[in-house]
């Protein structure tokens, strides 16, 4: 059970979740610490489950950092935020979002949709594909709209990712998006509120010269195909995609960085 002796187990619980794990009611199956934390989460509320899968996660997270090690579980972050996905759509009461996609049937239909998108005609796929996004985001709980005009520009749709506002360009070109685009959406979101936020999603990616020109410290965040098919193939939440992608532009500047990069993951199996 991670590096815990008993006595550091106990003072886990009680330091982070004020919980004692030593209490007979959690040693139902046995006294072994795996058995007491599957019987303490068998009898608790799914927000104190969260707390306790977090908290872990945390102390799982600064062992391999402290020790070095590469983490020995195939896709455990994925897995890990799926999870907590799943568990945060069941805490909430009915009147909030709806709950984030995390099963994996979901998750393999949104991946079969967008591999039957390929296939399609030309002039189809750009439809398609933000009909694909809308749909990927309301299964996240991103509350998204579809595609609207404004006097003079068409907006591909927006959603909310936490208390922003977001406004979406989508892409799906033969060639990769280069500076051109990504300035005509930039000025886009120039002239809406201040809180206005974009992503810009290109199937076929963004040319690096096109990046570099376009520059750092901008008001969008990019996407592209093999993000998304990473992230499906590897049962990482948009959500989580996306609030990552948030934090670290905020850090660093860049508007592109890949779902490999953010959650050192390989590339998505199967993707062009």
């Amino acid at each position: 059970m991670l590096d815990f002796s008993d006595s550091s187990f106990a003072e886990f619980f009680a330091t982070e979740l004020d919980v004692d794990i030593d209490d007979p009611i959690y040693a139902e199956h046995g006294g072994s610490k795996g058995k007491r934390l599957r019987c303490f989460l068998q009898k608790v509320d799914d927000a104190t489950v969260l707390r306790t899968l977090q908290a872990l996660w945390e102390h799982r997270a600064h062992i391999l950092s402290r020790t070095g090690r590469p983490d020995p579980v195939p896709n455990a972050e994925g897995r890990h935020l799926s999870l907590v996905a799943k568990l945060s759509g069941q805490a909430n009461s009915s009147g909030e979002p709806p709950r984030p996609a995390s099963d994996l049937r979901l998750l393999a239909e949104l991946r079969e949709e967008l591999i039957a998108i390929e296939s399609l005609q030309p002039h189809e796929r750009g439809y398609a594909f933000e009909a694909f996004l809308k749909r990927s985001f309301d299964l996240a709980g991103l509350i998204a709209r579809e595609p609207f005009r404004n006097v003079g520009e068409q907006i591909d749709g927006s959603f909310l990712l936490g208390d922003e506002t977001y406004l979406l360009e989508a892409k799906w070109h033969s060639h990769p998006t280069g500076v051109g685009d990504l300035h005509v959406f930039h000025g886009k979101l120039e002239q809406k509120a201040a809180w206005a936020r974009g992503l810009f999603v290109s199937y076929n990616g963004f040319t690096a010269e096109g990046l570099a020109a376009f520059g750092a410290g901008k008001r969008l965040i990019c996407m592209d195909g093999l993000d998304i098919y990473t992230a499906l193939d590897y049962q990482i939440p948009l959500k989580a995609v996306l609030e990552r992608k948030v934090r670290r532009a905020a850090e660093t500047g860049k508007p592109f960085i890949t779902v490999k990069d953010l959650f050192g993951q390989q590339p998505a199996r199967g993707y062009r």
